[in-house]
Formats: C-alpha cells, sequence, structure tokens
C-alpha cells in the first residue's frame, strides 16, 4: 500500500475496522479479470483510484496534477435500509502544482454512496465523487482511453489519457506484499504511461495541455506490518519509454522494511519485480514546511544496480506539503519531480512524481 492512498487509505481503513465487519482479504493466486477489476470491490475494506501526472502547455508552462479517488466501507450493504445509510465512504483529492507560479492548489471532498453521490461502477465504466470524475471507454479492455474531469471555482482540469501499454499487476502472485502476515497485502494494478492531452483552467487562465500520467489502483482490507513510520514512494517516467515504481516503507531506526519494493517496466511493457535488496534509495537536501515544521528529503539518489540504473531526484516546486483540512486525515508531501542519470551506460532524463509520509511525526500505520 503506497502513493497517496496509503496516507489517506490508511486513516479510512481505521473507519472500516472500527465497523466490525469481515473483509476479504489479500491472498497469493488472485485471479483478475478485466475491465470489472478496474472498478469497484465493496469486500475489501479499502481501495483507491489514483492519477498522478506532468503536464506542459504550448509555452512550456509546467504543471503536475492529482487526482484521486478512496472508498473504504463503513457499514453492512444488507443492512441498508434507504440510499442515505453509511455502508460506504469516499474521499478525493484535487491537487495542481503550478510551477511557474510555485503554488500548490489542493481541494478535497467526503461523501457517502447515497443516491448516485459517489462511486466506481463497472456497469457505467465510471469512477466518481460528485462532479470529479473518471470515465473508462471500455472498448479495448487491455488499454482503455480515461479521461479525467475535476471542477472548483479556483481550478478544474478536463483530461483524456490513453494508455501506450497495458495495465501492470504488481508483485508476484497477484498480490504486492506490504508485511509478513497473511493479508498485508495489496492487489495492486497500474497504467504507468498514459499519454495525455486536455485543459487545465488555474482562475480565469485556460491551459492547452499535454504531458504523460500514472494511474494506481489498489484493493485490501489489512494495514502494513507494524514498526512502519511511513514511506516514500516514486513514479518514474524515463526517455528511453522505461517506466518505474518504488515503493520505501520506512521503520523508526532509519532503515528500509525488508517489504519495500518496486516494479520496472520495460518499452514494451513486460513488468519485473524488484525487492528491497534491489533498491538504493538515499535522502539528499530537505524542505521545512512553515505550517507543520516537518522536514522533507525533496532531492534524492536512486540506484537500481541490477538494472544498471542510476538517478536523482529533484522536485519541481519544493513546497508540496498537503495539510488536509477535511475528513481528519494526515498530512504528507506529493508532487511532480525530474530524474537525470543512465541507464545502463547511456544518460537518461525523465519525470514523474514523489510522494512522502511520516516526516511530520504524527503518521499512525496502526488500525487498531
Amino acid at each position: 500500500m503506497q502513493s497517496a492512498g496509503l496516507i489517506v487509505g490508511t486513516a479510512l481503513l481505521a473507519i472500516a475496522a472500527l465497523a466490525g465487519l469481515a473483509h476479504e482479504v489479500a491472498t497469493p493466486g488472485y485471479r483478475y479479470e478485466f475491465p470489472r477489476d478496474h472498478f469497484e470491490h465493496p469486500n475489501f475494506a479499502m481501495e483507491w483510484w489514483y492519477y498522478t501526472g506532468n503536464l506542459a502547455d504550448a509555452g512550456g508552462r509546467r504543471f503536475g496534477f492529482e487526482l484521486t479517488f478512496f472508498r473504504a466501507s463503513a457499514g453492512s450493504e444488507e443492512a441498508a435500509s434507504s440510499a442515505w445509510d453509511l455502508s460506504q465512504i469516499y474521499v478525493a483529492h484535487f491537487v495542481v502544482t503550478d510551477v511557474a507560479g510555485q503554488r500548490l492548489i489542493h481541494r478535497e471532498r467526503a461523501n457517502r454512496s447515497g443516491p448516485g453521490l459517489a462511486g466506481a461502477s463497472a456497469a457505467t465504466g465510471t469512477i466518481w465523487n460528485g462532479n470529479w470524475s473518471v470515465e473508462f471507454l471500455l472498448g479495448d479492455t487491455t488499454m482503455p482511453t480515461q479521461t479525467l474531469q475535476a471542477w472548483d471555482e479556483a481550478v478544474s482540469l478536463e483530461l483524456s489519457l490513453e494508455p501506450t501499454k497495458p495495465h501492470v499487476i504488481h508483485g508476484e502472485d497477484g498480490v504486492s506484499r506490504k508485511g509478513g502476515e497473511a493479508g498485508q497485502a495489496s492487489h495492486y494494478v497500474s497504467f504507468t504511461r498514459m499519454r495525455t492531452s486536455g485543459t487545465l483552467t488555474i482562475g480565469d487562465a485556460v491551459h492547452e495541455v499535454q504531458g504523460l500520467s500514472w494511474m494506481d489502483h489498489e484493493f485490501f482490507s489489512e494495514d502494513m506490518a507494524s514498526g512502519a513510520v511511513g514511506w516514500d514512494w516514486l513514479s518514474i517516467q524515463l526517455d528511453d519509454q522505461t517506466d518505474l515504481m518504488i515503493a520505501g516503507i520506512r521503520l523508526s531506526n532509519g532503515e528500509y522494511s525488508p517489504y519495500s519494493h518496486g516494479t520496472l517496466v520495460d518499452p514494451e511493457g513486460v513488468a519485473m519485480p524488484l525487492a528491497s535488496d534491489d533498491i538504493l534509495l538515499a535522502p539528499g537536501r530537505t524542505w521545512q514546511s512553515d505550517e507543520t515544521g516537518a522536514k522533507y528529503p525533496v532531492e534524492w539518489s536512486l540506484g537500481i544496480p541490477r538494472a544498471g540504473l542510476s538517478l536523482d531526484v529533484r522536485p519541481l516546486h519544493d513546497a508540496q506539503e498537503i495539510v488536509s483540512r477535511a475528513a481528519r486525515l494526515p498530512t504528507y508531501w506529493e508532487g511532480p519531480v525530474t530524474y537525470s542519470g543512465s541507464h545502463s551506460g547511456a544518460p537518461v532524463e525523465g519525470g514523474g512524481y514523489l510522494e512522502m509520509t511520516g516526516y511530520d511525526g504524527v503518521l499512525n500505520l496502526s488500525v487498531e
């Protein structure tokens, strides 16, 4: 469980645990079926759909965006007596980084399913929370185009995301492990490289944008192993068409958990799992938040010797801490970054996203 989803998911997973419900857990051998598995799995306690991307307009002005949808089980569907009963909680985040303006715009909302207020329907191919939505064009079950829409009085976007590689299933035997006990895992699917175009509006300025996006979808019922205090997660899209996901789970002693992991996706879309021993991730320069006092390492070095890969990680904007205003969700740093270095002896560059959690010292990964 990583990406922005994990920090929000941890809080919502506690709600599901307090509901006292029995949930299905992520176990090896899960048989994926698409397009069904792109949508809702209410038998699992927690689920999210997570989109990030690096965009630019015709003048070269750069932006990052995050649009995420979360679902947590909070009651029994069988016991529901009306459309307003609280059986599922839905939370969504919408964040835009304006690189030239060096500013972060953050919006969030929470809903119950109610009479169509929020959900993720395989029948309609839609994931939504109010007027924020994702629609899958399901004619192609391996690489469906996905359209994103989100509106706010200060910022809005309308984007079309076209996968250039098939979806990737992270981990092995159908599960991405987060700990050593049964169920400490997720079912985790990504579209790692999606050609993106559309409009991004900030105030009165409408920008026609293009770029690359990344999508994560996870569903699970158990939290990570005890002893974790936070994580460092990276999505990486290199100009040689290689993509990577890296999830470093930090322990209280400052080391990474042996359940840290990653995935390397080659230009043809073939995925190779990475174990913790494959990943060399070291922090560099830090930025301190005036609001929370947290110090975040915004620059990193990453090495994957097994793949002949060495990268420097640099943020497009230092002040990308997201402090939640609603639903009592935790604080995290999330934003667009650049990569530069070498791959198999050749120079390489790229973009992606970095997320860091637990640096404010208040992250609680327990659902007890």
